[in-house]
């Protein structure tokens, strides 16, 4: 546990602790009901919004996916209007949430005047290993219990209030190839116990899919100074052979602030590395996975939600969220702060412990792999 980087103080559902554990759908159900109903509950008592003010609802849940679905649970909850657009995305991983964002943006640009809400969470009821295979138990160290909701608006008079407007999203799919698209799969083991076994190459496939992803965005938030130095690189590469060492870009010139999904110590060593990133701009990450351990797609928010609450985030400060995906996916979105975020009137997570964070974590040799 203490090499996973996940601490001591992350939530599991009461459920999991029953002796026997208890893993039927209305256990299920009952974790997902109390995160993402809470999470909304809350993004519209701070918005001052109404649930008939809503327009679009787009919810991803990666591994549990009941009957009706939970756009509908959703609906019905919240007696949403009867013309709510509604989608449910399943089974696309840690980085659904960016896809539930672009799924949302797409919409919004369609339909003027309207609210969407987003909500992300997964179900560790449902997918936690009571086996024996240890590909399949790693996963039962490093996911929790956790959701965000997250209202996305384009009426023109909401931008003084907003906090942030969406800049980009961008995503990346791998799953054409074989060796990325078997890197993470939910299967039974030969005792019948379900859970999600991760191949030895994920980490490779995850930097695949990174270097394909920040190859697009790259030219999108780079200062051409920047551009010029990686092209400079590509070409004494491509005359030199492999004496000239690749140019890794610096996205501290785009970026102010780094979320990187929270998969795990081993993602999180690898891309500070792949990206040549600080401890300042990894605190984010490696204190979410401490502290909530890995929730999944919806880890990018708790990060976000640290820099809020340490008063880190300005006017003008651009935010990248980088999530990564079971098919295989990596998936960026680019935020603009609007607005200075004071501290001492934000609403979150962090609120009441920030002032205990950062923690030094014990520093160990990397796991042989990690959960995406």
């Amino acid at each position: 546990m203490e090499k996973s980087g996940v601490g001591d103080k992350t939530y599991v559902p009461r459920d999991m602790m029953a002796v026997p554990v208890k893993k039927g759908i209305a256990a299920a159900k009952k974790e997902t009901e109390e995160v993402i109903f809470g999470a909304i509950e809350e993004v519209l008592e701070k918005s001052g919004m109404k649930s008939k003010d809503i327009g679009i609802l787009v919810v991803n849940s990666s591994v549990f996916n009941p009957v009706p679905s939970w756009s509908a649970m959703i609906a019905n909850r919240f007696k949403l209007r009867h013309d709510v657009l509604s989608y449910s995305l399943g089974g696309m991983g840690c980085s659904a949430g960016v896809i539930a964002i672009d799924v949302a943006k797409q919409l919004l640009q369609v339909h003027p005047r309207t609210y969407a809400l987003v909500v992300s969470a997964e179900n560790v009821t449902k997918d936690s290993y009571l086996g024996n295979n240890r590909a399949m138990l790693l996963s039962n160290t490093l996911f929790r219990v956790g959701g965000a909701a997250i209202l996305l608006s384009n009426h023109p008079s909401d931008h003084y209030r907003s906090k942030y407007e969406l800049v980009h999203t961008l995503r990346t799919h791998e799953g054409g190839n074989d060796a990325s698209y078997k890197c993470v799969h939910e299967e039974e083991d030969e005792q019948g116990n379900i859970g999600v076994a991760l191949s030895k190459n994920l980490m490779a496939v995850a930097g695949e899919a990174l270097k394909a992803n920040i190859s697009t965005l790259a030219p999108l938030v780079l200062p051409w100074s920047e551009l010029l130095l990686v092209v400079t690189s590509l070409v004494a590469r491509k005359f030199f052979a492999k004496k000239v060492k690749p140019y890794i870009p610096n996205f501290k010139l785009a970026f102010e602030h780094f979320c990187i999904h929270a998969g795990g110590k081993a993602v999180l060593d690898e891309l500070q590395k792949s990206l040549n990133l600080g401890e300042w701009q990894m605190e984010p990450s490696r204190m979410t996975l401490y502290r909530f351990g890995n929730t999944s797609s919806s880890s990018l928010w708790y990060e976000l939600a640290y820099s809020e609450a340490k008063g880190r985030i300005n006017n003008g400060d651009r935010v990248w969220q980088i999530g990564f995906g079971s098919g295989f996916k990596c998936n960026s979105m680019v935020w603009k702060a609007l607005k200075n975020i004071h501290p001492l009137v934000e609403k979150n997570p962090w609120m009441d412990e920030i002032h205990d964070f950062p923690v030094i974590l014990p520093k160990h040799e990397p796991l042989s792999s990690s959960t995406i």
